[in-house]
């Protein structure tokens, strides 16, 4: 029976072959959709999960409660790890660790700039890395000891066997290689290219070893024996910072490594999600874009149900149940459904590459896991078990005598209902993607385009490391920049100009509230920097060599608000126990995130300390290129042991916005895939309805009516599905796009914009789809449909 069905199957997807190629495509678009979604879901949901004991591991963070906001961080003291290894309950292992940051690496005459990490040995303990070579029981015990990843041993060393080669460390530090690492997966929250032992990081930061409670510089890293110590170790460990320091306002606490990543967002000390909320709204899209394509197929099969109704009635008349009937059709759909998926495994490969290149990320198929297959397998039958369920069972269903004497189905009966309503799901979930992509493109125009307080364009940021770092090489450095004509101006920061960090509460001023706590971000810059950036002062002066400003600061507008001083110039403030007089007041400018309020800043002159960043601002009557390659060969002679880094603060400043703008492309192609799918949906049903009045549309003919009289006919049923589709969509996106945007301070006001994009694209898709179908009825001979009357 199975063969005879299989035969049969073939044959009507052969003899129908401009179905079969409509629903082989929705299904196949859906299809590879879906998949191409549910591998970016399983890649964001596998972050940090690689480890043996990932789920009894947990990053230390940190909750600094202020007056006027909670900063919440995984920043906390290096001395934390040891007292929670000896005072808490339950810990198996503890790691201090610094956070990924660039370092020269150099091997005879090739230096490397690469991402570097100083750890204990028990950070091997908890993140269980694959050891290609050595021991990891051993290793980072010496000072001089280096663990580097496969990638990285590769390119130093080539096809040479790495283990006990010496490497050098800022071409200061001798580094003995000890163990070779599998390459850490894109997937883990701590990227780097090598790791070297915490004794090395004390020995070159000696303040490392004199911080107590009141420095939180490092990452620290708890694994429990068992879960089930997690409530106590986590009440525990809550007031450790307070006990150390009674006049600490800070408040420890445990969050599982599985939700760095993907739960990263607090407010008011509390996890309020993150990158989840992006991750679900990809999971369910993936879904409905399955969903819709399973629907088209139930409108193109039932679409056909005419032509069908005599093979049902003379099958069932000479004896074949309707159960061998539902089974006929159900192998249908999954054949129509597997040939699908073999076409959606090709667009799978040919799209992924565009996708990698867009997320910035590497999805792969993994050919050799059986999770790929599996999930593969079940959505290509889910797929066809779903999508000819009611073909199958609303075909079996026609009464032989009924059909063998050529009488159809009333164009108001229920299955033209459900179909119905099918269409109206389709494009409602259209029209709310319409809606939420263009709210979340509009939200980014208008971040982007909200003022920063300075001029990021043609502004280059270079990392000071080596002879850099020397006071008379960074003065000869800027000496030659402007006199290159590559620059107009230069000045140094002690961060990059866009992150955050380096805050305190550690302030003091006249008329301070005992009780306020206010956290301000710190900043140490050099001469000239108000030009160089492009901002301004508001009042007073910056710093000057003309000046001695080692006692003097500068604040922002928000600084002086929060300090509620009328005449700020001129008042002694204490900045963590030090008398300093503010000598002026700055332009708000961001440095952490446009969407948030600028917070409370304070500059001090690091003229005196080491540089970490330099700011060129670009002469604008020079070519770019020209310019870049003038700023890199200045600093490549004065610097000639080190690469130069060099960035456009425009570059890192536009960063910020990838998640808005992956949300938003993604949405847009996805988007537009289930408005394709739904378009083969609505064809379907007006191929169905077409069907069932091409005797009314011919007496129509008959009696004078004309093509434009029998288009609009037909498309007025269609224009009400899609209005009733738009009611029902639209409250929809608005709810779920209020959500999205309650998450920023700086947001746009729902306009009826996106709504009245969402009616035009869903109208104007409507009509065209339907008059492609309607125009071969409306033109069609009457003869040909009244002649056996």
């Amino acid at each position: 029976m199975f063969k005879l069905n299989f035969k049969i199957a073939v044959r009507n997807l052969w003899k129908n072959k401009g179905f079969t190629l409509i629903n082989v495509g929705g299904l196949a678009i859906g299809l590879a959709s879906c998949m191409v979604l549910l591998l970016y879901v399983a890649y964001e949901w596998g972050y940090d999960r690689q480890f043996t004991n990932y789920e009894k591991t947990y990053v230390v963070y940190n909750n600094q409660k202020a007056s006027n906001s909670y900063f919440t961080h995984a920043w906390t003291p290096g001395i934390m790890a040891t007292e929670i290894k000896e005072k808490i309950p339950g810990v198996k292992y503890t790691s201090h660790s610094t956070y990924p940051y660039n370092m020269l690496i150099t091997y005879k005459n090739n230096g490397y700039k690469k991402q570097a990490v100083h750890a204990d040995p028990s950070f091997l303990k908890i993140l269980d890395y694959k050891f290609l070579k050595g021991d990891p029981n051993t290793v980072l015990r010496n000072i001089n000891s280096v663990v580097l990843t496969e990638s990285f041993a590769k390119t130093l060393f080539g096809n040479e066997d790495p283990i006990n080669k010496e490497l050098k460390l800022d071409n200061k530090e001798p580094l003995r290689v000890e163990g070779i690492i599998a390459d850490v997966p894109e997937n883990s929250s701590i990227q780097f290219d090598c790791l070297m032992s915490w004794s090395l990081y004390e020995k070159t930061n000696p303040w490392v070893k004199e911080s107590g409670w009141n420095n939180s510089f490092c990452l620290n890293i708890v694994q429990l024996k068992d879960n089930n110590y997690f409530g106590q170790a986590n009440s525990q460990v809550k007031n450790i910072i307070k006990s150390n320091n009674p006049e600490s306002g800070t408040e420890i606490f445990l969050h599982p490594i599985s939700k760095w990543h993907l739960y990263d967002n607090f407010e008011n000390g509390k996890c309020v999600g993150g990158r989840i909320d992006q991750v679900k709204i990809f999971a369910l899209l993936a879904c409905c874009i399955l969903l819709i394509a399973c629907i088209n197929f139930m409108n193109l099969s039932t679409a056909r149900s005419e032509k069908r109704a005599r093979e049902v009635g003379v099958r069932k008349a000479i004896g074949s149940s309707r159960k061998s009937l539902i089974g006929q059709f159900m192998l249908e759909s999954v054949l129509l459904s597997l040939i699908g998926m073999a076409v959606a495994f090709v667009l799978i490969e040919i799209s992924l590459p565009y996708f990698n290149n867009l997320l910035n990320i590497e999805l792969i198929i993994e050919y050799q896991g059986w999770k790929f297959w599996t999930m593969l397998l079940m959505l290509t039958l889910f797929a066809g078990l779903i999508a000819g369920s009611y073909p199958a069972f609303h075909l079996s269903s026609f009464e032989p005598v009924k059909v063998l004497k050529g009488f159809s189905l009333k164009s108001g009966s229920s299955s033209l209902s459900i179909r119905k309503i099918l269409v109206v799901f389709q494009f409602a979930f259209a029209a709310c993607l319409i809606v939420c992509t263009s709210v979340i493109y509009q939200q980014l125009n208008f971040i982007k385009s909200k003022p920063i307080g300075y001029n990021k364009g043609n502004l280059v940021q270079l990392t000071a490391h080596g002879n850099l770092k020397d006071l008379k090489k960074l003065q000869l450095l800027k000496e030659q920049l402007i006199k290159s004509g590559a620059v107009t101006n230069m000045s140094n920061f002690t961060l990059d100009i866009s992150s955050g960090g380096n805050n305190t509460t550690g302030i003091t001023w006249p008329g301070k509230n005992p009780k306020e706590d206010i956290l301000f971000n710190t900043r140490g810059t050099g001469y000239d920097f108000v030009e160089t950036i492009g901002t301004e002062m508001v009042a007073g002066r910056e710093f000057s060599p003309q000046y001695t400003d080692s006692t003097n600061v500068i604040v922002n507008q928000a600084a002086v608000k929060a300090m509620r001083l009328k005449n700020p110039v001129g008042t002694v403030i204490e900045l963590r126990g030090h008398r300093v007089i503010i000598i002026g007041v700055m332009k708000d400018f961001v440095v952490e995130s446009a969407y948030k309020e600028v917070a409370p800043m304070l500059f001090y002159s690091d003229h005196l300390d080491e540089v970490a960043v330099i700011l060129a601002r670009l002469n604008p009557s020079q070519n770019i290129s020209s310019s870049v390659a003038k700023i890199d060969e200045i600093v490549k002679q004065l610097n000639p042991g080190y690469p130069v880094e060099r960035t456009f603060v425009d570059d890192v400043f536009e960063f910020k916005f990838q998640n808005e703008k992956l949300l938003g492309t993604l949405s847009n192609w996805f988007g537009g895939f289930a408005v394709f799918i739904s378009c083969l949906g609505l064809l379907g049903l007006a191929l169905y309805m077409a069907e069932q009045r091409k005797k009314e549309i011919s007496i129509r003919k008959v009696l004078g009516a004309s093509t434009a009289n029998i288009l609009t006919l037909l498309n007025k049923d269609f224009v009400k599905l899609v209005a009733i589709a738009n009611l029902i969509a639209f409250p929809i996106a608005y709810i779920v796009i209020n959500k999205w945007l309650s998450a920023y301070e700086f947001r746009i006001s729902i306009s009826v914009l996106p709504f009245a994009i969402a009616i035009g694209l869903s109208f104007l898709i409507a009509i065209l789809t339907v008059s492609i179908q309607s125009v071969k009825v409306a033109k069609s001979n009457p003869v040909d449909a009244l002649k056996y009357e």
